[in-house]
């Protein structure tokens, strides 16, 4: 099987070519190419050709196809449907804020994490992405969209921790100067609460902003709504989140989803308040994005203000997350599961 050349970091790269009889020189040439969103060993045109034939027969480059492509009339986030080279279908938003630009990717082909409100579970796990398909998210994203990324979070579809090697080797590669060049600290990475990475992932020191989609602060609440609440709890969560922090010097912050009767009660808002103050966490609130196939419902108006009070008098810090793509499907999943609803009808 050919090697997969936009995974690999360039040193590697450059190892790779110098095998195949080239001069060091030549790995950066093609190493420009790539970072420009060149997909076929033709178009790299300063390299000679026996070069770009030992490449075609060595190495494979695929560029992903616009499946779909929706933009909100309501605020302009743009959501890409991309077809990979295997014919399955991650997406990808694009968002825009007062900081700049921030692209939302998928991890993998679908979740096996199996949480109750969420659309990019529906149907499990299919595959994890490779890191050139990642990377290929945030480079084409800009492309198609012609709009300047200064910021990803890794909040797509999938379990980012349940494809670690690959998921860190794409950090190292949309962080190299030499290529997007996209700062560590301008990185966020969302977890469900897979533990047992958290400790590997602070010994890395990446700098980057961790996640944890907590949504409910007791473990009688949580295993209902998270399947990977079993056998941690949140009690291992919260531990893991003030090591994580110990380590690195980086707050965590704990992504909360109101869902209405389920985890918006006054007593949940105060647990939650004790479980943010044990690792110095802030608090993102999600109003809950309907998806069709689930029955929870965002929290009201009520229960939201009433809740926020409470994490106000405990002395929470805390944001409400901007609702942006409302009109096009933007929770992650919806997209990919009204194409795969319809490829069933066919």
């Amino acid at each position: 099987m050919k090697k997969d050349l936009l995974s690999l970091l360039p040193e590697e790269r450059e190892a790779e070519i110098v095998a195949l009889g080239a001069p060091k020189y030549r790995s950066a040439q093609v190493g420009r190419w790539l970072s420009r969103g060149v997909r076929s060993f033709d178009e790299m045109s300063d390299l000679p050709k026996n070069l770009r034939d030992k490449l075609k027969d060595s190495f494979r480059i695929y560029k992903p196809k616009v499946l779909s492509k929706q933009v909100s009339a309501l605020d302009g986030t743009i959501k890409y449907l991309w077809e990979l080279s295997d014919g399955n279908a991650v997406e990808t938003v694009v968002m825009s804020y007062q900081y700049g630009n921030t692209v939302c990717i998928s991890s993998q082909v679908g979740c096996r994490q199996g949480c109750a409100f969420c659309a990019s579970t529906i149907g499990g796990l299919v595959r994890c992405l490779e890191p050139s398909e990642m990377l290929d998210e945030v480079m084409f994203s800009e492309i198609d969209s012609g709009k300047k990324l200064s910021h990803i979070v890794l909040m797509g579809i999938g379990e980012p921790l349940d494809n670690f090697d690959n998921v860190v080797r794409f950090l190292r590669l949309v962080n190299d100067p030499t290529g997007m060049n996209i700062g560590m600290r301008h990185i966020t990475l969302s977890t469900c609460g897979l533990t047992e990475r958290f400790d590997e992932l602070a010994a890395l020191d990446l700098q980057l902003t961790l996640t944890v989609s907590l949504h409910a602060p007791d473990d009688e609440t949580r295993s209902k709504i998270m399947p990977a609440n079993h056998g941690r709890g949140v009690d291992e969560v919260v531990s893991a989140c003030k090591r994580y922090y110990q380590k690195t010097g980086r707050r965590i912050s704990f992504e909360y989803a109101m869902i209405d009767g389920v985890n918006d009660t006054a007593e949940h808002a105060r647990l939650l308040v004790r479980r943010a103050r044990e690792c110095g966490a802030h608090v993102n609130l999600i109003p809950l994005n309907h998806v069709e196939e689930r029955r929870f419902r965002p929290s009201t108006q009520g229960h939201m203000k009433a809740f926020m009070k409470i994490l106000d008098e405990g002395g929470v810090n805390y944001t409400v997350r901007r609702t942006l793509g409302s009109d096009v499907d933007a929770s992650c999943g919806q997209l990919r599961r009204k194409m795969e609803k319809q490829s069933a009808k066919k």
